[in-house]
């Protein structure tokens, strides 16, 4: 074999760099082709993406897509110039809803304004009332330490005044109104407190109808108020049962009751707190009784607008404060004498004699004894509106603390 002049590993890299060379030249020459463009050319090379890492670049469609059109750009004079994307408008971050009610000074809460014993407004004595009114002055109470720092709004279930529209639209800061808690409206632009009522759906009948219960509604007229929980559930239980009725729907809540008590449907529907109310309304309440049957189980509670947690902190805290309070035994006669004497932790904590929990939530640490000492715990709410004493005398039922006994269901996850 001929002897080469040069070594051949020589001859390869004297190879390898004209070409490097050539291919320099070559994209240098391209650049200066493209107008506006004064950087060298970068050549990038990237590895095959592994299986579910992205393999599409920017801008490029995945195999087989259908193209995404490209918005045109208006032509430029100045060859140079590269559109640019608006920035995105910046997020406006204001105040909790906390912060906002402190500023104004006052709470404004949506209730019931025709329900005596859950939410009523006396126009004669300019008076609220309820125990959903209550929960309204506990709020107030926890927030300012003025049980009466308060502006009650009367809303319906339809219409202007219509209760989850005030919530979302900002003109009520919660709602107490004996409202159920749903999935639907849980995912409809609202949040939902602690339970602070458990109630079920049943029906008010004439003492004479000879109707003992839901079977024997068979063929009847029902009047109900439309577009609520009430009227669906109706629908589904008489529906799951093969019940065939005539519904009489009435948009108007103020016009429902009356229409029964004139003869309009042989039963009215709805909660059986509602009903038991109502029935005080009636121009003969003893000629009218409310069946001991229940159709539904009606968890009612404070709504108010989702994506602030400090005001679901608030709300809730307040609510259970009420229970708590009754779960120890501590009430609106001895709360005072508790706060000075009282050795127990639990209660020291509720209180505020101990911890800053009050604080944390962005309240005074003694908002609980602000608002068991003004307006009560549960038993005291209770009772005032909704008690023995009362014209409605409604048996407690499930509303008892859990340690209590008879059978109650109440309970607050506990201050520490």
């Amino acid at each position: 074999m001929k002897q080469l002049p040069f070594p051949l590993d020589r001859i390869l890299r004297l190879v390898a760099m004209s070409s490097l060379l050539a291919l320099a030249l070559l994209l240098n020459g391209c650049a200066e082709l493209l107008p506006g463009n004064d950087q060298p050319a970068v050549l990038i090379v990237t590895a095959t993406p592994a299986p579910g890492e992205a393999a599409v670049a920017q801008g490029e469609a995945p195999p087989g897509a259908e193209p995404t059109p490209v918005a045109e750009q208006p032509a430029s004079n100045d060859a140079s110039e590269t559109p640019t994307t608006p920035d995105a408008a910046p997020v406006q971050v204001g105040p909790g809803l906390l912060a906002q009610v402190q500023g104004r000074g006052y709470l404004i809460c949506g209730t019931n304004a025709d329900l005596p014993g859950f939410g009523f407004y006396d126009n004669v004595r300019n008076r609220w009332s309820g125990f959903d009114v209550d929960f309204c002055r506990a709020m107030a109470a926890a927030i300012f330490s003025d049980a009466n720092a308060v502006d009650f709004v009367g809303l319906t279930t339809a219409g202007p005044n219509e209760r989850f529209a005030a919530v979302r639209e900002g003109r009520v800061d919660v709602l107490f109104r004996n409202t159920t808690w749903t999935l639907g409206r849980d995912l409809d632009g609202l949040a939902f407190g602690p339970t602070t009522f458990h109630d079920g759906q049943t029906f008010m009948v004439r003492a004479n109808a000879g109707i003992a219960n839901s079977d024997d509604l068979v063929g009847r007229r029902i009047c109900v108020s439309a577009g609520t929980t009430s009227e669906q559930n109706l629908n589904d239980d008489f529906a799951a049962r093969g019940i065939s009725f005539e519904a009489i729907p009435f948009t108007e809540e103020g016009q429902l009751y009356p229409a029964y008590d004139e003869g309009a449907c042989d039963a009215v529907t709805s909660d059986s707190s509602q009903l038991a109310s109502k029935r005080e309304t009636m121009a003969n309440p003893e000629d009218h009784i409310v069946l001991g049957e229940r159709i539904s189980r009606e968890p009612l509670g404070p709504a108010f607008i989702e994506n602030d947690d400090q005001w679901r902190d608030v709300v809730s805290w307040v609510v259970f404060a009420t229970m708590y309070a009754e779960e120890l035994r501590v009430d609106q006669n001895n709360v005072n004498q508790l706060a000075q004497s009282s050795n127990d932790p639990r209660i020291r904590r509720l209180l505020g004699l101990e911890g800053d929990f009050g604080q944390r939530l962005g309240l005074s640490n003694d908002f609980a004894f602000q608002v068991i000492s003004q307006v009560g715990n549960y038993g005291d709410i209770y009772d005032r509106n909704l008690g023995p004493s009362t014209p409605f005398a409604l048996d407690r039922g499930p509303n008892r603390a859990w340690n209590l006994g008879q059978g109650g269901v109440l309970a607050s996850p506990p201050f520490r």
